[in-house]
């Protein structure tokens, strides 16, 4: 079964690489494809203003004289609506010009700056009038043919603005879809557990009444009471959190004291915060506790039975700071944010979800910061946790 299931989860994810990677490939398809046909049309357009251009340059080759009067020049600068062009003598004395404004036909400095734009565009064409006359003509491209030039890079960036809302929708849409079934798990998970956990409670009264060792009964009280807020922080899970001031260091040393008895013997604990200064911050008690459980059973599984756990606290003027530490395995640093994505697990057992919740419960709730401080492979990790506090 584990067996169908691992593959199972290798076709889906085959299956979803193959759906984004032909997505990504129509997407290159549709833009190299406007691309090519817009600057086909372009170089269409570009060597009808060129013809367009040479027929002017041999109608005024024609002419006895190139000036404002002659009526067949007008007649072509008339005809001509879109084709910005300037004609100059051989000292670059303006004979005729068309859309070209007139700051720049009355600056010499803007004049020559523009000519030398029209020639690095369009080669000018040379004029020789009938009566020995020469011109020549700079001309430029009209705004239709530069807009059809940008036009495919306006649409692909267009496309690609839609495709990242698109994208954006699609994850906002899934995620919010996903929140509503782990709330719905969670809630049904408190709900399940709450039925036994109280009859547990009946059968420990039950058993103090009894002639047993009670130090035992005591212990088996302390676990029942565990798994009471268990059951409490699986009941507040899409609720309204209810946040108030707590002091950090009894909140981790409740947790450090509790795992202290029940770590397997070649495992040790340290905790640095129970010998400090009071730290307070705006906490979900329960589900604060719920955050350092998770990170101190991550270290004892990173430990496989043997090692040491170090947790300390320490802060500056705005922060609170909380590390765990263990002398593990370690991660390696493509892995420091995956931890942290719902179904990552190195481990063969589990959903993955453990510190998935916990960066939920810092930084969704609390506005506080969970991220791997440090890590070496075979030589530990050191996971912190930031709170702000109270008085900051």
């Amino acid at each position: 079964m584990a067996r169908i299931s691992q593959r199972k989860k290798i076709l889906s994810r085959v299956f979803s690489f193959r759906n984004r990677v032909v997505i990504i490939a129509l997407g290159l398809v549709i833009g190299t494809t406007s691309l090519i046909f817009t600057n086909r049309m372009a170089q269409q357009l570009r060597i009808k203003e060129q013809n367009e251009v040479a027929m002017w340059s041999w109608a005024m080759s024609k002419m006895g004289e190139v000036g404002p009067d002659n009526q067949l020049l007008l007649f072509i600068i008339n005809a001509n609506t879109n084709i910005p062009f300037i004609v100059t003598t051989g000292v670059l004395q303006v004979v005729e010009s068309h859309l070209i404004p007139d700051r720049i036909l009355k600056n010499p400095g803007l004049l020559r700056q523009k000519l030398e734009e029209m020639s690095a565009a369009n080669h000018p064409l040379e004029i020789k009038t009938l009566v020995g006359d020469t011109y020549y003509l700079f001309y430029d491209e009209s705004n239709l043919l530069k807009s059809l030039v940008y036009f495919p890079y306006v649409q692909l960036t267009i496309i690609f603005v839609f495709a990242i809302f698109g994208y954006i929708t699609f994850r906002s849409s899934k995620q919010d879809e996903q929140n509503r079934v782990w709330i719905g798990l969670a809630k049904e998970t408190a709900h399940q557990l709450g039925t036994p956990t109280s009859s547990l409670m009946g059968w420990i009264e039950y058993l103090r009444t009894q002639p047993i060792d009670q130090q035992a009964v005591d212990e088996i009280s302390k676990d029942v009471t565990r798994l009471s807020k268990v059951v409490d922080r699986f009941s507040k899970i899409g609720s309204a959190t209810l946040l108030s001031e707590g002091v950090i260091n009894e909140i981790v040393g409740g947790s450090v004291l509790y795992f202290r008895t029940r770590v397997p013997r070649n495992v040790t604990i340290s905790y640095n915060g129970l010998a400090m200064a009071q730290q307070r911050a705006m906490v979900n008690e329960a589900l604060f506790e719920w955050v350092i459980e998770n990170l101190l059973k991550n270290a004892l599984d990173a430990l496989s039975g043997v090692g040491h756990i170090d947790v300390k606290l320490s802060d500056d003027p705005n922060w609170i700071y909380i590390d765990v530490k263990d002398s593990g395995k370690g991660i390696a640093k493509g892995n420091f944010k995956r931890i942290f994505e719902p179904g990552f697990t190195t481990k063969t057992r589990g959903w993955g979800l453990g510190l998935s919740l916990s960066k939920r419960i810092i930084e969704d709730y609390h506005n506080g910061k969970i991220f791997v401080l440090e890590s070496e492979i075979d030589q530990g990790t050191t996971i912190r946790i930031a709170l702000k506090k109270v008085d900051a």
